[in-house]
């Protein structure tokens, strides 16, 4: 039996990552779409030793020509779209960037795909930012999108494009609406390893403080690697759909940051809040449902977040002894 190909856009970023190590161990081929071969950042497939078991392409994914000869040379079964501009806080700096690339590589992935093969299988990585100031929690795949910062309107208009094209042309178009997930492999831009980062310069004496925005924001925090199970579990489905992933709680920055500084022996009082970091129209809580994905995936998730967090400080221990 052939090997099933699967292709993976941001393949280097923590999702990316886990996605391919769970692929290969699977048996797929893995192609790692980048925007630049000589200079791909393999640091976290390194980690998963697993840098040397991807194949290389690439490709601008809001050029269509590209695309399409990343189609044809490669002819995947399965398609993940893990590929985004996906800072909040960069969003705003940067609207047009944001709004042009999160929403122009989607359209381009699925048109080129209906032109080259419509069977091949399609996963779109959403966002709960989608979501917005909502005021019935706990939110499911039924609740009103409603975005509030220039990221969340991206991801809304992708999202639409992946519901789209599966209505309109009968592709396997599926989406997996993510709440924010963590791990060790996190990027330093997102909050949580933010955090950590700073907990651990702070103990080696780099670092005097840890200055923050809002503390007093609630999110849905879940762990990275069991949040690619999900997709994966998505493209197995006989039947295309969207699903909510999240752990289903709310916990606030504040918790997570004494939490972590605690865990490591730090006076709470090496955090200051900074009120030049708080971020125009922030959402204040937030936190999904998701017994859709675990009725008809029979995705599994129980873990909690200060579980996970116990997971990641054992991980940037090893890592920094």
């Amino acid at each position: 039996m052939a090997r099933k190909v699967g292709i993976i856009t941001g393949i280097t970023g923590q999702d990316g990552a886990y996605l391919a190590h769970l692929l290969l161990s699977k048996g797929y081929k893995v192609i790692g779409v980048v925007k630049d071969v000589p200079n791909i950042n393999k640091s976290r497939l390194e980690y998963l030793s697993i840098a040397d078991q991807i194949q290389w392409e690439k490709c601008c994914l809001t050029d269509k020509k590209e695309v399409l000869n990343l189609l044809e040379r490669n002819h995947p079964d399965e398609f993940y779209n893990l590929a985004a501009q996906s800072s909040v806080f960069k969003s705003y700096q940067d609207p047009i960037l944001t709004l042009h690339f999160n929403a122009l590589s989607v359209a381009t992935i699925l048109e080129s795909i209906r032109d080259t093969d419509k069977s091949i299988k399609f996963y779109q990585a959403s966002s709960g930012e989608m979501f917005g100031n909502v005021n019935t929690f706990p939110i499911t795949e039924n609740a009103t999108l409603y975005p509030v910062s220039p990221y969340a309107v991206s991801k809304c208009t992708a999202f639409w494009l992946t519901v789209n094209y599966r209505e309109s042309f009968g592709m396997f178009c599926t989406s997996g609406i993510s709440f924010n997930h963590e791990s060790f492999l996190r990027n330093e831009n997102f909050i949580i390893k933010k955090i950590l980062n700073t907990a651990f310069d702070i103990l080696a004496g780099k670092k005097d403080y840890l200055e923050v925005g809002n503390v007093d924001i609630k999110r849905d925090f879940g762990y990275a690697p069991k949040y690619v199970e999900a997709m994966y579990l998505m493209m197995q489905h006989d039947i295309p759909d969207h699903y909510i992933l999240a752990s289903g709680k709310s916990v606030s920055l504040r918790e997570v940051i004494f939490y972590i500084f605690d865990k490591l022996d730090i006076s709470r009082d090496k955090v200051v809040v900074n009120q030049d970091l708080f971020r125009p129209n922030e959402i204040m809580d937030i936190y999904g449902d998701a017994s859709k994905a675990k009725k008809q995936l029979d995705w599994q998730y129980e873990l909690s977040f200060f579980e996970v967090l116990d997971i990641i400080i054992s991980e940037s221990i090893n890592a920094v002894t």
